[in-house]
This record gives structure tokens, C-alpha cells and sequence, in this order.
């Protein structure tokens, strides 16, 4: 995928006022419009220049492309980073809707769903303030545990000169105990203020979770792999292993092989009245033969039980 570079294509500079950019895309359109210019590529300049608009007339959605600065140059190799958009503030809920925006993989990797597009707001008298929402990263223990945090995200505002800047939004948030990934935290009357008295909007927290050394998400399951000897896989034994709630006792069955699966219930993420297990996956792991007693010992085993773990993929 390729990286655009959305002030690039419209002609201005990255400190450009709203008013500039809503001017350099005017005239944009006017010059390649498909109905109106004889160039080749009218078509598509028309169309990189209504996608590069749709993003830097945003205040949000500009503040959240800033992020990535003069990193890229256009047309340069480009993967956004895993949870890139985490504490900024959007417009919406944050509902993941289907739909295609007719833009390009570039802009579908970073706005195609979630972000409210197109839109305005509606004037009137009395009108309740819109919706925000934002994501956020937590570690899978204060998943597992709950916990009480404060945050601060970012909130895109225009200063009275057009300009896009960032605010800091900082809030006291609770955790409750056994969220998972994707699940949302509604924040009563932190979203933007209402109109003509009318209350404000509200605020959505996603949840997205840290990278653990130990430990993945599968909703509510928390999956471990556990390396082992292979005379533990094969005479069974009783080891510590860690769980994000602290360390317990996993007996492992005689014979077990590489890949077997063993359940802890009740070590996931869960609530009152969902439970969420610990699933413990056997990696065996071989120990190297470093002297010439060890690679007798291996001969010895290969000699008195023999096996062919193939046999059964035929060859």
C-alpha cells in the first residue's frame, strides 16, 4: 500500500488554515473536474483531491493523519502502525459499520470504518451535543483485575485563525473487571457540547489491548504456551505456570504431545455472568545433545522406542 500525501496532492503546507485548504481544493476541482478537463488524468487527480479534502477539512481526522508527520513521502511503502488512532478523539460512536467509501486502500486502512465521513453538523436553537469516541490501550491484568485509571486523549480543536491543533482531554475512568478487546466504555456528557442549552454529547472508549509477553486474547480466553521436556510429556507432571490472577498448579498428563491444549477455568477475562478460561497450549521443547554421554542417551531412546511420528501423513 502506498503512503498519500494529502497536503501534497492539494498544494499546501502542513500548517495550512482551514480556509487554504477548502480554497486549494475548490480550485481542485474546478481544474479537474471529468466534466470540464481534457487531461488524461483528470479522473483521478479529481479523485485523490476529494479524498485528501475529506481528511484535512476534518479537524479530527487531520490531528489523527498528523500523527504521522513528514515520514512518508507520497507513493513510498506505507503499513499503518497496529492501534495508530489510539487517544484521539472522533466524531460517532465508534460503531464498526460495513460500506465502501469509494477512496483509495490508503485512506480505507485509516478511515474507512468507524470514522464519521461526509457529514456536518445541523444547525438549530436546542441540539444535544455529538457523540465522540477513542480508543484506548490497557493491559490485559487491568482487563483481567478491573481497575480505576486516568487518561488523557487528544481533542482536535481550530484555533480562531483556522489552525488545527490538539488538546489535552483528561478523565478518571473505571475498568470493569473482565472487559474484552473491542468491548466500549460509555462516558455519560464528555462529548461535545450542546447547543442552546441542551446537554452535551457522549464519550465511547474502545478497548484495545497491550502486546504481553506472556499472554494473548481470544475474547474472553487468555491462551499461554507452555514449552516442556519431553520426558515431562511423556511421564505427565505438575508445574507452576503463571495466570494474570497469579501462579497455579497445571498437572500435565502422561503421554501428552506437542500442541495438546489444557484448560484452566475460569483463569480469562470474566465477569458475574461470563466466564472467560486460561488455555495452556504443550510446546515440547528437545534439549540439545552437547556431549557424547547425551547423544548416547538419545541413541539409546531411538533404539528402544522407536517410533515414526510421519506414519501417519504417509511417508
Amino acid at each position: 500500500m502506498e503512503y498519500k500525501d494529502y497536503y501534497q496532492i492539494l498544494g499546501v503546507p502542513r500548517e495550512a488554515t482551514q480556509d487554504q485548504i477548502k480554497q486549494a481544493y475548490r480550485k481542485l476541482a474546478r481544474k479537474y473536474h471529468p466534466d470540464v478537463s481534457k487531461e488524461k488524468d483528470a479522473e483521478a487527480r479529481f479523485k485523490d483531491a476529494g479524498e485528501a479534502y475529506e481528511v484535512l477539512k476534518d479537524p479530527e481526522k487531520r490531528a489523527a493523519y498528523d500523527r504521522f508527520g513528514a515520514n512518508w513521502r507520497d507513493g513510498e511503502p506505507f503499513d499503518p502502525p497496529p492501534d495508530w488512532d489510539a487517544g484521539f478523539e472522533f466524531r460517532g460512536t465508534g460503531h464498526r459499520g460495513g460500506g465502501a467509501t469509494g477512496f483509495s486502500d490508503f485512506f480505507e486502512s485509516l478511515f474507512g470504518q468507524g470514522f464519521a465521513t461526509g457529514g456536518s453538523r445541523q444547525s438549530a436553537f436546542r441540539m444535544k451535543g455529538e457523540d465522540q469516541h477513542a480508543k484506548i490501550i490497557i493491559s490485559l491484568a487491568d482487563a483481567y483485575l478491573g481497575t480505576k485509571q486516568t487518561i488523557t486523549l487528544s481533542r482536535p480543536i481550530v484555533d480562531d485563525h483556522g489552525r488545527v491543533s490538539t488538546t489535552p482531554h483528561t478523565l478518571h475512568i473505571v475498568i470493569p473487571k473482565g472487559i474484552i478487546e473491542g468491548q466500549r466504555i460509555r462516558l455519560e456528557g464528555q462529548g461535545q457540547p450542546g447547543y442552546g442549552g441542551s446537554p452535551p454529547g457522549d464519550l465511547y472508549l474502545e478497548i484495545a489491548f497491550q502486546p504481553d509477553r506472556l499472554f494473548h486474547a481470544e475474547k474472553r480466553d487468555i491462551h499461554l504456551t507452555v514449552p516442556i521436556t519431553p520426558w515431562e510429556a511423556a511421564l505427565g507432571a505438575s508445574l507452576t505456570v503463571p495466570t494474570l490472577g497469579g501462579n497455579v498448579q497445571l498437572k500435565i498428563p502422561p503421554g501428552s504431545q506437542g500442541g495438546k491444549k489444557l484448560r484452566l477455568k475460569g483463569k480469562g477475562l470474566s465477569t458475574k455472568n461470563q466466564q472467560g478460561d486460561q488455555i495452556v497450549t504443550l510446546q515440547i521443547f528437545v534439549p540439545e545433545a552437547k556431549t557424547e554421554e547425551q547423544r548416547q542417551l538419545y541413541a539409546t531412546m531411538a533404539a528402544k522406542m522407536p517410533s515414526n511420528p510421519r506414519a501417519d501423513l504417509g511417508f
